[in-house]
């Protein structure tokens, strides 16, 4: 849009659009000649982010784009036409349209066009949810060369004045840098000005929803150790501890970027390294009181045969054996199983021994089979 200081009124601003646009071409480069270079300056104002998708890396804002330069052939005598500096009039008339325009005496043209943009911008969540990030959004011709239009900014960042605070983003500030690059199928320069949008994530929302039920759901699982060896609930605890840290690992990993690297730190302590180490816990503790277990269990039965010990020692026990034809087991073998049974101590069956498992492995499957259905719905989707 062409700006000036005063208002288009009758007569006089009908004249002036007729002798202005009477040869006057928008399809051409609006220099006197074709050599010189037409000065555009660009500024940009931030108004809102509408939205950053963070899975696909995508960066959705509303913007003030406001580019000024000087159009050669739409300059007048002001005096000619009783003082009149400025007229308003379709963008569809004028070199680099817009919707509406304010022409000025001298041929300073502004073009200001609210927009929204979308531009990519690397999102790296290794410190999530107290990350930091920087998105670019550039700007430069896409038919001029620099030795055509040149593009600068007069501010060294962009206009956040009129910025609507964002439920979830800070805005750390805005630099501007120009940028002059050489393609090598070209030897024209392209210049552009970048924008560089620093984005601080708020963390309240996470640490109140996420973090702090992670950690007290991680608080149950030493609980485990103080319940009896013997109880079922020790199993189902852990199993539901398991169970519910799986389901906030899967609340992140929905809104997390599929990168090399998407995993936080906090994630990767929490729910690899310590709960690695829980079911490593678990499975020497169970080991270790299997024994425990059937030794209770066998000394609330009656042994079958009365203990060996009550009549007399070793020798004496050899001696009472009967003389066999050499095909018997060997006594000391019996004797000595037989003492193992009347202390209570014999061999657990291999399906007792497991059964205490069953009911894990049988979680675990459950969680496995829920987490690959998972990832095939989300690839299909």
């Amino acid at each position: 849009m062409l700006q000036g200081t005063g208002a288009a009124q009758g007569k006089y601003a009908q004249m002036l659009f007729n002798e202005l646009f009477e040869d006057y071409s928008n399809a051409l480069r609006p220099v006197e000649d074709t050599d010189m270079v037409l000065n555009v300056t660009l500024q940009i104002t931030l108004s809102q982010i509408k939205d950053m998708d963070e899975r696909n890396q995508i960066l959705t804002v509303y913007l003030w784009i406001r580019q000024t330069w000087y159009d050669a052939y739409l300059k007048w005598d002001k005096d000619r036409y009783d003082g009149l500096d400025s007229i308003r009039i379709p963008s569809n008339l004028v070199w680099r349209p817009d919707i509406v325009l304010y022409n000025k005496y001298d041929g300073k043209i502004t073009w200001d066009a609210p927009a929204i943009t979308k531009s990519s911008c690397v999102v790296d969540v290794s410190y999530f949810p107290f990350d930091s990030q920087q998105c670019n959004l550039t700007f430069g011709s896409w038919t001029y060369n620099g030795n055509q239009v040149d593009i600068f900014t007069t501010l060294d960042s962009g206009d956040l004045s009129d910025f609507i605070e964002d439920v979830e983003w800070e805005i750390h500030g805005m630099p501007a840098v120009k940028n002059i690059i050489t393609y090598g199928c070209c030897s024209e320069p392209y210049p552009d000005v970048t924008f560089t949008l620093i984005l601080k994530r708020k963390s309240s929302f996470y640490i109140f929803n996420l973090l702090l039920p992670c950690l007290l759901i991680s608080f149950l699982a030493p609980l485990g150790f103080y319940l009896p060896a013997d109880s079922g609930e020790k199993v189902s605890l852990g199993v539901t501890v398991l169970l519910s840290l799986t389901v906030f690992q899967l609340m992140v990993a929905e809104s997390m970027p599929p990168s090399d690297n998407p995993v936080p730190q906090w994630a990767r302590v929490i729910i690899l390294d310590y709960m690695s180490k829980i079911f490593f816990v678990y499975d020497v503790g169970e080991n270790c009181t299997s024994l425990q277990c059937v030794k209770e269990q066998d000394a609330e039965s009656p042994p079958a045969h009365p203990s060996p010990t009550e009549h007399g020692g070793y020798e004496e026990r050899k001696k009472a054996l009967p003389k066999g034809d050499g095909k018997d087991e060997d006594p000391p073998k019996k004797l000595m199983d037989g003492e193992n049974k009347a202390n209570g101590l014999r061999i657990r069956d291999p399906e007792g021994c497991c059964s205490c498992y069953r009911a894990l492995i049988q979680n675990i499957e459950y969680i496995a089979d829920c987490v690959r259905r998972h990832k095939a719905n989300h690839a299909k989707g």
